[in-house]
Formats: C-alpha cells, sequence, structure tokens
C-alpha cells in the first residue's frame, strides 16, 4: 500500500470530502440555490462533470488556502463549469443589477 500525502488536491479523494460534498448537495438542492458566480440555476440531477452539474466551490482557492479544504463556510455552490473555469482566480464580474429601462 502506498502513502498518499494529504495535500489538498488527495483531501478530495477522503470519504470525509465525499460526505461533506453529498451534504452540500442536499443542502443546496432543497433551496435551490444558484451558481455562486454566475447566479443561474444549477441543475442538480445532472450527473457529474456535466457543465450545469452542482460542484462545490472554495471561496478561498484548495491552492492557497489548503487547510480550508473540508472548511464547510469556504464553500459555495456552483455549476461545474463555472467552478473548474475559475478555478484558483477569483470570481468573475457579475451582471450587474438590472434597470427598470432594461
Amino acid at each position: 500500500m502506498s502513502f498518499l500525502p494529504r495535500g489538498p488536491a488527495n483531501l478530495l479523494n477522503t470519504r470525509a470530502w465525499r460526505t461533506l460534498r453529498a451534504e452540500l448537495h442536499a443542502t443546496y438542492r432543497a433551496i435551490n440555490a444558484p451558481c455562486w458566480l454566475c447566479n443561474q440555476p444549477i441543475d442538480y440531477d445532472a450527473p457529474a462533470n456535466h457543465p450545469d452539474s452542482f460542484e462545490p466551490d472554495h471561496i478561498k482557492p484548495r491552492l492557497t488556502h489548503p487547510h480550508l479544504t473540508l472548511d464547510r463556510g469556504n464553500l459555495r455552490p456552483s455549476h461545474c463549469s463555472c467552478n473548474r473555469s475559475r478555478q484558483a482566480g477569483g470570481p468573475g464580474p457579475g451582471l450587474g443589477e438590472a434597470t427598470e429601462d432594461w
């Protein structure tokens, strides 16, 4: 049996992460939470790795904050595609507020 270091990437392969992810999926699905990055609805029934499927996103990236990998307070609901396109960067600019003229 080989030893796997407990870096931020390997923590996503643990039972603790799978349990936390399932809990977050159920919680966010119950309130139909939108993607925190694009504010569009998430397809909570889509299979994993589908662009519109749910994926927990780390607000503070795992790369720079590995100690927060399993911290529920550092996670927000996102689309798989939004989460992966931002990677370790910050969230992109939003669409802004709609006006009555719009």
